[in-house]
């Protein structure tokens, strides 16, 4: 994923969101990152960038610490704990992945309420003394079905794989493709099933459903299951429908595989897991003493077309996700570009 942060806008926002002030010292402050589940290439890649970047950060004394937590379970009142707790053990900030948008505003204003700076990303919470790093999700939820429309233009039976049940995204994305739906009535959603944005779980979802449906053209999703839907077709013996796929290595592997062998066409775009960079860099900086950034901070997803994607996979890891590590220069740029 390339930044598009040049050196003049770079500077240009660190002498808006200074303004010429000294900075507080954030050498002495303790992050903590609550992550609510684990279990997929993009959670892992998430986890993984997360932890090189703050690695580096407390090497380098920007900050004392920048601990990771990952709940036993996808439970909403197992993270409120974890949250409580660290509240308790005095961290500064918590960057949090939340497993509800709503559910955990409780823990998250006890957090606030003690001081500590809360920022929340992919899984956002709604409440307001938060900060949230959100994509637009409800708007890649439209475009999978503007590109589907490109691929299928005479329409037909779509089968959708969902997220995360209860988290922000799992919604956003859901209301999304309905908006789509809507605005193209040549598809018809025929089928729903839970994958959790995994591979595995979203193949064996799809084989269980696959007997009973008509024949599917299409298939949109949430990024994590394009390849294991893929393999469900095809252990099925349905024909080849056209995937939605989420930046998955496998995934992308498998377009092109399909692309050289009859030109296969689809498109892939996801939330680039290293956006976990992003917020915990937004949490450094409102610890800094920055008071202009603001409670909401939107970022583009990460998209790739048939005339780009072969170009990315070898540099994505087998079996992780395309993604992009911010710097604290890139973290400032794009606080400065949400100021506007």
């Amino acid at each position: 994923m390339k930044s598009g942060i040049g050196i003049a806008a770079v500077c240009a926002a660190v002498s808006i969101i200074v303004g010429g002030s000294a900075h507080a010292d954030t050498s002495g402050k303790k992050i903590a990152f609550s992550n609510n589940y684990a279990g997929n290439s993009w959670r892992q890649a998430m986890l993984k960038s997360y932890e090189i970047v703050t690695k580096k950060a407390v090497t380098d004394k920007v900050v004392a610490a920048a601990d990771i937590f990952t709940t036993a379970d996808k439970e909403v009142p197992t993270q409120a704990a974890q949250i409580q707790n660290l509240i308790l053990q005095g961290y500064d900030a918590i960057v949090i992945n939340a497993s509800s948008p709503d559910a955990l505003n409780g823990a998250v204003k006890q957090a606030c309420s003690a001081g500590i700076i809360v920022v929340s990303f992919d899984g956002v919470v709604t409440e307001p003394c938060a900060y949230r790093v959100v994509v637009d999700f409800k708007a890649m939820g439209m475009q999978e079905v503007e590109q589907m429309a490109k691929f299928q233009p005479k329409g037909g039976n779509l089968l959708e794989i969902r997220g995360l049940a209860g988290t922000s995204i799992d919604d956003a994305i859901h209301a999304g493709i309905l908006e789509g739906v809507k605005a193209h009535p040549q598809f018809k959603i025929v089928g729903s099933v839970t994958g959790d944005w995994d591979q595995t779980t979203a193949q064996k979802a799809v084989a269980t459903v696959l007997p009973s449906l008509p024949e599917i053209v299409g298939v949109v999703d949430q990024g994590g299951d394009g390849y294991g839907a893929a393999q469900a077709f095809a252990a099925a013996g349905k024909p080849r429908p056209t995937i939605i796929m989420g930046n998955r290595q496998d995934e992308l592997q498998w377009w092109k595989e399909q692309k050289a062998k009859d030109g296969y066409t689809t498109w892939s775009a996801s939330i680039a897991p290293g956006v976990s960079t992003l917020a915990f860099w937004v949490a450094q900086q409102v610890l800094d003493g920055n008071k202009n950034i603001p409670h909401d901070l939107l970022v583009p997803y990460l998209a790739f077309t048939q005339d780009n994607f072969e170009a990315e996979l070898p540099n994505i890891p087998k079996g992780s996700v395309a993604s992009h590590e911010y710097t604290q220069a890139e973290a400032i740029a794009a606080i400065k570009a949400n100021m506007k």
